[in-house]
């Protein structure tokens, strides 16, 4: 049997003791918080779903690789579609100025904002998601790196569905990406689509100049005449190198989440698959007869998700569970 689910981050608790993330023993009579799933969603998010919906409102996305300028030509997206708010990196804005959120380019290594952009820190959602709900808004643009981190920040945010997904290449020539690239790795230089009084006067460290933008008339997705402006800054971490954990270390962690989760499960082998931020792991695991598979292994793939990415600060993008062997009783 194989449990196969991409995962966003789910908060879960197990009544073992965690060496990543002790947890305390609930006193008698104590009550717990129950938690609801309806086709995979929470009921908050079910709830909230139906909200938006309601309210008419629409997610759209605005995709790329990483450095081709989807935050420089971001409010040009959201002027041609009639577009209220932008979330860009983990801030949310609307008619140039930042609303809610902190900005990933604050953080001091990649690693840490990747998990920013997607919103992984609860507070950071909590914040963010409370002003969209007294915001009135119809439509909202998500701008992100590829479709899967798009669906992670909209799940992150208890939004809808996205109702249309662009691409980098929709809105920008060739050349014109090439360009980006080419700053992005020469100069190491990132767009904050806010004006430079929003942003200096929250991120003054990572500052470098205002860029003002004037659309002309023959652009292609032109309505009317309008000038942007928009931030260059210069993330701490864009100096650095990287920090990487071996798949060794990686699988002697996971090796012992399954222990402490239930030390009758036996771990018979961990494929860890490496990617450019993140990671995927596949769990082969020999189980007793007597242990409920369905019900077993979910709660042990949501324990091993909270407690990598909190331990170790890692994103995984997937954890599949897969019962290798049954230990029948006299076999």
């Amino acid at each position: 049997m194989k449990i196969n689910n991409s995962i966003s981050p789910i908060s879960s608790k197990n009544n073992q003791k965690s060496l990543f993330a002790p947890l305390q023993k609930q006193p008698k009579g104590h009550s717990q918080k129950l938690s609801f799933n309806i086709g995979g969603m929470s009921l908050k998010r079910v709830i909230h779903h139906i909200l938006w919906v309601l309210k008419g409102v629409q997610v759209y996305a605005l995709v790329g690789k990483t450095g081709t300028g989807k935050s420089f030509r971001a409010q040009l997206v959201a002027q041609k579609y009639g577009i209220d708010m932008l979330i860009d990196d983990g801030l949310l804005i609307k008619d140039q100025k930042i609303l809610a959120g902190r900005s990933a380019k604050k953080e001091k290594t990649r690693l840490a904002a990747v998990k920013t952009s997607l919103f992984m820190d609860h507070e950071h959602a909590e914040e963010v998601t409370k002003v969209l709900e007294r915001e009135n808004f119809k439509r909202i643009l998500l701008i992100g790196t590829s479709e899967k981190m798009v669906k992670k920040v909209s799940q992150r945010l208890n939004l809808t569905h996205t109702h249309k997904i662009i691409s980098i290449e929709d809105v920008a020539t060739e050349d014109e990406i090439k360009a980006a690239r080419k700053s992005r790795i020469n100069e190491k230089h990132h767009i904050i689509p806010a004006p430079a009084v929003e942003v200096k006067f929250n991120y003054p460290f990572i500052f470098f100049k205002s860029v003002k933008v004037f659309f002309k008339k023959n652009f292609p997705f032109h309505k009317r005449q309008k000038m942007f402006e928009k931030s260059v800054v210069k993330p701490q971490y864009s100096e650095k190198g990287q920090i990487a954990i071996s798949e060794t270390v990686l699988s002697q962690m996971v090796s012992h989440c399954v222990k402490e989760f239930d030390s009758r499960l036996k771990v018979e082998k961990i494929i860890v698959e490496k990617r450019r931020y993140s990671y995927s792991l596949e769990i082969v695991l020999d189980i007793p007869y007597d242990v409920q598979i369905s019900g077993t292994m979910h709660k042990l793939q949501s324990y091993v998700i909270e407690s990598i990415e909190r331990f170790a600060g890692l994103i995984l993008d997937e954890v599949n569970v897969t019962v290798g062997k049954l230990e029948v009783p006299g076999n």
